[in-house]
């Protein structure tokens, strides 16, 4: 999001951008060399943080476990804000004329409507995912959702329920409400629901982060769902790069990250071979039991390639950050060939040249900028979007292979060495392949350039 923002203050935009207070004070508290206020600075006038409260206290945990409680309870608070922001008086002779928002905030685009303010939907989520979410209405209309009440074997069964992705996705892959039964089952039902009503019925427009050559069997499926304007502007991340390179303008240290990344991992980088480290890193919001922890551990030290791994302090659902004797033993126990760091720069370590491959938690983020640096994946998965991602990842682009639900030593030895070794040139050269055209689609005349260009003047429009 504050990348898209900072792409639009590039052509002129004004951009409030709203923020929790608390995830705005992790932002600021994070940041090592210059603050994300800081980094806006060089659009004096152009843009402006708005703060407010998502209505737990600050000691809430805000896990991944309590997602639907935290969005209701923004939403409660956000309201009437957002009406009042939408309304506002012009300030120096400006007012809001659109909106862009995660479209999982579905009550946004109801408050455009009603206040007659366009709202644009930027999903974050892969377009792969957001493919299989708009069949999901007509599935449980037709009787045909929740596939299973009892998982077991029919987890691999096969799911053609998407054009352009026939024959990829197996039960395994959907999302959790479409597979069980229960309360939480059915209010995330109703809030994917809502998100899908408001894409395909109030969005002004659908602005994906990625890009055409990469997304090509499922865009004209998604364009059946939603006749609007798609901007596919990605990958965010590159294009950025791109846009301030064009106006020579020095790029920032600063880091969208809630973590403080720990940069002595780059010096320990540069002193490895080539393609000889794997990089490490389950996302921000994943977690892992101790028992887990500790066949990951157990894995890369068995596989006996060299690692680089992102231990955070809450990664471990009973809590790691109380016991700090055992990230020490870890420490030790992987001196010779591995480095374990509470949270890294991640876009600056793909592109190390000594990295050859990343296990990932298959988040978008992380796996639009593996394919930005080339480099071949291991996928796990928890969550939302990463199941259906990491299967597009191993069995459509063919750019890494898929863990599926295992966390054993022996299967994560096998997968670390068959990634590194044996599948590694195969991998590589599929990932340098993307890797091409996601750089390409970005350059001046490429297709994400030439969208984004096409919605800057479509919001130019609605400003005149």
């Amino acid at each position: 999001m504050l990348k898209l923002a900072e792409l639009l203050c590039l052509a002129g935009v004004h951009v409030t951008f709203l923020n929790t207070k608390h995830n705005h004070q992790r932002l600021l508290r994070s940041a090592a060399n210059g603050d994300v206020e800081s980094r806006f600075d060089r659009y004096p006038g152009s843009f402006r943080f708005e703060v407010i409260s998502d209505g737990f206290p600050e000691d809430h945990p805000r896990s991944v476990e309590d997602f639907l409680d935290v969005v209701n309870s923004l939403q409660t608070v956000a309201e009437p804000h957002l009406r009042e922001v939408l309304l506002r008086p012009p300030e120096s002779g400006r007012k809001v004329t659109c909106a862009v928002v995660e479209a999982v905030f579905s009550y946004v685009f109801e408050i455009g409507k009603e206040v007659g303010v366009p709202v644009f939907a930027f999903e974050t989520i892969s377009p792969c995912c957001l493919g299989v979410y708009l069949c999901i209405p007509k599935l449980f209309q037709d009787g045909k959702l929740p596939l299973i009440k009892d998982l077991g074997e029919d987890l691999e069964t096969v799911v053609d329920v998407v054009a352009g992705m026939e024959g990829v996705l197996k039960v395994r892959d959907l999302p959790e409400f479409c597979r069980t039964e229960g309360p939480r089952a059915e209010k995330s039902r109703k809030l994917a629901m809502a998100e899908i009503h408001s894409l395909s019925k109030l969005a002004h427009g659908l602005i994906l982060n990625s890009f055409e050559e990469l997304e090509g069997p499922i865009l004209p499926h998604i364009r059946t769902h939603f006749p609007g304007n798609t901007y596919m502007i990605g990958p965010v991340q590159q294009h950025l790069k791109t846009r301030l390179a064009e106006r020579e303008i020095t790029q920032s240290p600063s880091s969208n990250s809630f973590w403080r990344e720990d940069n002595t991992c780059i010096q320990w980088l540069d002193e490895q071979p080539d393609e000889s480290v794997i990089y490490v890193s389950f996302g921000s919001l994943n977690t892992l039991t101790m028992a887990q922890l500790m066949e990951v551990w157990h894995g890369l030290v068995a596989s006996a390639v060299r690692f680089l791994w992102v231990l955070r302090p809450d990664i471990v659902k009973d809590n790691l950050s109380s016991d700090q004797n055992l990230v020490t033993e870890l420490r030790k126990g992987c001196s010779e060939n591995g480095q374990i760091v509470s949270w890294a720069p991640q876009e600056e370590v793909l592109a190390h040249r000594a990295i050859g491959g990343f296990w990932t938690h298959s988040g978008w983020n992380s796996t639009l900028e593996s394919i930005i640096a080339g480099k071949p994946m291991i996928c796990s998965a928890q969550i939302v979007d990463q199941l259906i991602t990491r299967r597009v990842v191993s069995e459509v682009w063919k750019i890494g292979v898929d863990m599926e639900d295992k966390c054993d030593r022996l299967s994560i030895e096998k997968m670390v060495k068959e990634v590194m070794g044996s599948r590694g040139q195969e991998l590589k050269k599929s990932a340098q392949k993307f890797s091409k055209l996601a750089r390409e689609s970005v350059n001046n005349g490429g297709s994400s350039y030439t969208n984004l260009d096409h919605l800057i003047n479509e919001i130019r429009r609605l400003s005149s």
